[in-house]
């Protein structure tokens, strides 16, 4: 991966886990009301993975998931980008919204240059 400033780690880092906890609250409400959780629930695995990953690389924490999981989490990730680029397209210019979506939308595609950096490695190995 490319130098990233320690300011957009943290970033990264902060959005993908205010991701990761929307995605469990809902989760948890979704099995309280017995609506089907399927979509979120792989949604917050893959969100959770790449938040690892990006994790492991730039500090060094643990990261222990297979070529298949990896590759499952990394074709999620990019199935959400689309919607989070609405979401951008949208948004009032200088708002709160857009900030918040910018941030999530460079998390996303860091983690999956992560995730990608990964698959060749393994395939090389």
């Amino acid at each position: 991966m490319k130098a990233i400033s320690q300011e957009i780690q943290n970033q990264s880092i902060k959005s993908l886990e205010s991701t990761c906890n929307k995605l469990a609250t809902a989760y948890q409400r979704m099995t309280e009301k017995g609506v089907n959780t399927t979509l979120v629930k792989k949604r917050l695995n893959a969100v959770k993975m790449g938040l690892e990953s990006l994790k492991n690389i730039w500090n060094g924490e643990n990261f222990s998931y297979d070529e298949e999981a990896i590759l499952i989490s990394k074709k999620i990730l990019e199935d959400i980008m689309p919607s989070i680029e609405k979401q951008i397209a949208k948004a009032k210019e200088g708002s709160s919204q857009k900030t918040l979506n910018d941030r999530r939308l460079t998390a996303l595609k860091l983690a999956i240059e992560s995730l990608e950096k990964r698959l060749s490695t393994s395939l090389r190995d």
